[in-house]
């Protein structure tokens, strides 16, 4: 039912949160990947269709697509699924803050404007981090 690579896991998850129409879910992908991606109409649409066929997503009257019962049912079967619902335990969650702290320190090294403007946030956090350690 759900294949282990590609749009599918991006789309079940996006359609998770709230239904999207195609252009919406090329959006969405862009920016979950922080425009590293964008896929094309010509990869997102065929791919609709066929999800509709396999029951897992419908398509409202006003063109937006969302979730079936069979796809919520079938949720830990997705592939990626434990990325996209969030850890699942401390150990989990651990694991991702420390990736996203290596991509804060690749960041510094090789495009250190765009975390300029989060510095405050930043030490802030690092103070709440650091309390939660004492």
């Amino acid at each position: 039912m759900f294949r282990k690579r590609g749009l599918r896991p991006w789309v079940l998850n996006i359609l998770r949160r709230s239904p999207k129409n195609g252009a919406e879910i090329m959006d969405e992908i862009e920016n979950m990947s922080q425009g590293w991606w964008r896929p094309s109409p010509g990869s997102v649409y065929p791919m609709l269709e066929e999800m509709v066929k396999d029951g897992l997503i419908e398509k409202r009257d006003d063109g937006r697509y969302e979730i079936t019962t069979k796809a919520k049912e079938a949720e830990d079967e997705w592939p990626f699924s434990h990325h996209f619902t969030g850890p699942r335990s401390i150990d989990a969650m651990l694991n991702e803050i420390t990736g996203y702290i290596a991509y804060f320190e690749d960041l510094t090294r090789t495009d250190r404007a765009k975390i300029e403007p989060f510095k405050d946030k930043i030490r802030t956090m690092t103070e709440r981090l650091a309390a939660l350690s004492k």
